[in-house]
């Protein structure tokens, strides 16, 4: 979730600096400056909706499992980041997603954000 944020904060920050660019030139240029501060900021949304739903859209399309997921896999779970998704790993298998809890790989509040989002299957026999 952290390198979402951070993704998510640097594009709105690359485009604010694009937009302030944007508008000075058409200043100079004589050329309307309402219009183009309108269309940067309807940019500046989009990029951050895209980024923003391309991590959470990942992790809900389908739930990932626990036991077989790569670290990538678990870190585009909202809530995950490098740490859980390392814990995560080392401490497979689980029987059961709850044993995140049970076992404190994860604590109670990042467990309730990302309940919804896992699953732990078994292997077939």
């Amino acid at each position: 979730m952290k390198n979402g944020l951070i993704k998510t904060a640097l594009a709105a920050v690359a485009a604010l600096f694009l937009s302030s660019g944007l508008t000075i030139a058409a200043d100079v240029t004589g050329n309307d400056i309402k219009g183009a501060a309108k269309s940067t900021a309807t940019d500046v949304k989009d990029t951050t909706k895209g980024a923003a739903s391309e991590a959470t859209s990942a992790a809900k399309g389908k739930l990932v499992d626990i036991n077989t997921a790569s670290e990538a896999e678990l870190k585009a779970i909202p809530g995950i980041g490098d740490a859980y998704a390392k814990k995560i790993i080392a401490g497979r298998p689980y029987a059961n997603k709850t044993q995140l809890k049970s076992r404190k790989v994860l604590p109670d509040p990042v467990y309730d954000k990302v309940k919804d989002m896992i699953i732990a299957k078994q292997p077939k026999k």
